[in-house]
């Protein structure tokens, strides 16, 4: 089991390195600033760049003022479309416009905040899931290449590969599961590997930005969603929203391999038995993205120990 003491100390040392990223208020013992305990804070430890950039995205004056107006208009408009398509009596789809719309809607009018925050995701899921796949009961299962570096990268269909890889991940683990029942003992046998769990590489610039680029990452989601669905066949866009529900499988997956469930109560996209409204889908896409900053900071922080506790062990039988 993971030292979660010993965490904490590699957290707050990684937080006070990337400190540069982050500049808190001038400190009023009064008036404490609310944005500066919630960056400092190290209770969930995160990413400190990522979360720097987390919360310059919840200070967003969009945020403040269109996010309410803008997520009843795309509710209003996503009732519209998913009813129509319901009662058509074809389906269709396209995934190019789709992506093309969606990284040239990202470069022109989202924040660089948030654009640094979606790219990242999909990094951050493709070495979740490799490193599932590398400890799980097959590791011949089809790793994940999807590694975006740019906003137009995502034109490459990578929302689309992304949901893919997932659903195809959850079905090889599943049946290798099945095939192997004594998996997991010759993984505890043999240690975990953290060689997937690698550093995230971005090409985007964040000293930039036109008088256009200001939506928060929750507005922009809000907005976006609207025309995912007009974009998706309906099986197709209930496929991408319960998707957001495996959070807890893949937190479970996780603590199958460390023997650490302490830490799966920050999972709050839960239940994929019941899932939520498609409604709801940005905030739970938000959450998701949040989640797996979580997870795999975690498992950052589980590589670090595991590499300091070997380096001591070296140098104690020197």
């Amino acid at each position: 089991m993971i030292d979660l003491k010993q965490i904490a100390s590699v957290a707050e040392s990684k937080l006070l390195t990337d400190a540069q990223v982050y500049t808190p208020e001038p400190r009023d013992r009064r008036n404490p600033n609310a944005w500066d305990a919630l960056y400092f804070d190290t209770a969930i430890p995160v990413d400190p760049i990522a979360k720097a950039y987390m919360i310059r995205d919840l200070r967003s004056w969009t945020r403040a003022y269109l996010l309410l107006p803008i997520k009843l208009i795309a509710n209003v408009l996503l009732a519209l479309i998913m009813t129509v398509k319901r009662l058509l009596p074809f389906q269709f789809s396209n995934y190019v416009v789709m992506h093309r719309s969606a990284a040239w809607f990202l470069k022109h009018f989202a924040s660089p905040e948030a654009c640094y925050l979606i790219v990242r995701h999909i990094c951050l899921g493709s070495n979740i899931v490799n490193f599932l796949i590398e400890n799980g009961p097959d590791p011949a299962i089809e790793s994940s290449k999807l590694y975006p570096r740019t906003v137009e990268d995502l034109a490459e269909n990578a929302f689309l590969e992304h949901d893919i890889i997932l659903y195809n991940f959850v079905l090889d683990y599943s049946k290798a599961q099945r095939e192997n029942p004594n998996w997991l003992q010759q993984v505890h046998q043999n240690g975990l590997s953290y060689q997937s769990i690698q550093p995230i590489t971005l090409n985007i610039d964040l000293t930039r930005r036109s008088w256009l680029q200001v939506l928060d990452l929750e507005s922009a989601i809000e907005l976006f969603k609207v025309f995912y669905s007009l974009c998706l066949t309906s099986d197709e866009f209930e496929r991408a929203v319960l998707s957001l529900e495996f959070d807890e499988n893949f937190g479970c997956y996780i603590s199958q391999l460390t023997g650490d469930y302490g830490w799966n109560h920050v999972i709050t996209n839960r239940n994929p038995l019941a899932p939520d409204s498609s409604f709801g889908s940005a905030r739970r896409l938000l959450m998701h993205g949040i989640i797996s900053e979580y997870l795999h900071y975690y498992l950052e922080l589980k590589k670090l120990s595991t590499i300091a506790a070997e380096s001591s062990a070296r140098q104690s039988h020197q």
